[in-house]
């Protein structure tokens, strides 16, 4: 196998420090040059030597910006002559516009796939790497040689909800029926009772709780939703529990993107008393609150290459 070599994107660089930190040895710390010009243009120069080796490559979609630098280093690694291409994506931006509802709406989630598709095949093949994404789906986005990579962080979030619960009982929950299923199969494995709520959508901005699935009355409620941005519809939920009679509740996100002023909201709300998230946002980075803990994927992404024959 040829030998392992890490970049990031600008942002995304305390991922790489961590996935580094447990790498075996071997895996080699790839260097970037990078300049901003006055007029907006970007200057990226890759200094290590890619030929022959294995490039692993991380950065999200999390803007434009930040997509189209991790398009630039990613055909920079293979114009320099790299053997393989793995594109780590830890949030895939865009995942909620997976498919048009409105006649004439663009397909960004497609568009991305797309993108990252149209890149020069490398000998050994190119990969994108994505973790616990909106929708499933969205790997059938891309094209040519391609091959897309869904890692779940269900172990994450099972760990993180035995740390909540301390042994307590408590129901399994999630925002909407839209991830019952998933929500479900974790309570399974856990051996405790699911819950989710029924919601009625008043307008393009407005929805109604109608009911409950299970009881939570004097329960701890932990919810899980596979991202966070503004916190409207988690705090819909949570207050529904509440209202239905849950002793304390706690979430759990695999992506806290917390825009503007998302967790303020919620932790100014008083119906939740912890957060857990993992580090696939660099937003999570920059609260400091102790009523968030932040877990990392660190160890999920180099499981995952450890786990390849």
């Amino acid at each position: 196998m040829p030998q392992k070599i890490l970049f990031c994107t600008q942002r995304y660089q305390y991922l790489k420090d961590r996935v580094l930190a447990l790498a075996p040895a071997g895996w080699e710390n790839g260097s970037i040059t990078i300049r901003d010009f006055p007029d907006g243009e970007h200057y990226h120069r890759i200094t290590s030597n890619v030929s022959g080796k294995e490039v692993v490559l991380i950065g999200g979609t999390i803007d434009d910006k930040e997509t189209l630098e991790l398009f630039d280093i990613a055909n920079g690694c293979i114009q320099n002559g790299a053997q393989c291409l793995n594109i780590i994506i830890p949030y895939f931006g865009y995942s909620t516009m997976e498919r048009a509802v409105k006649t004439g709406e663009v397909v960004k989630a497609k568009n991305r796939a797309i993108l990252f598709s149209a890149l020069p095949t490398t000998a050994a093949g190119n990969k994108v790497i994505m973790i616990d994404l909106h929708v499933d789906g969205i790997t059938y986005y891309f094209e040519s040689n391609v091959r897309p990579v869904h890692l779940y962080g269900k172990l994450i979030v099972r760990n993180a909800a035995l740390e909540l619960s301390q042994g307590r009982p408590f129901v399994m929950a999630s925002t909407d029926a839209g991830r019952a299923k998933w929500v479900e199969s974790l309570a399974n494995d856990l051996g405790v009772q699911a819950a989710f709520v029924f919601k009625r959508r008043l307008s393009g901005e407005e929805t109604q709780i109608t009911a409950i699935s299970a009881n939570v009355e004097d329960c701890m409620v932990i919810i899980y939703d596979d991202m966070i941005r503004t916190g409207g519809s988690l705090l819909h939920a949570a207050q529904a529990y509440a209202d239905a009679g849950a002793s304390s509740i706690a979430v759990i996100t695999t992506h806290g993107i917390f825009a503007g002023d998302g967790f303020e909201k919620i932790r100014n709300s008083g119906l939740i008393q912890q957060v857990v998230c993992t580090d696939t946002h660099p937003n999570a980075l920059q609260i400091n609150d102790p009523m968030l803990t932040v877990k990392s994927v660190a160890p999920l992404i180099v499981d995952y290459f450890q786990s390849i024959p």
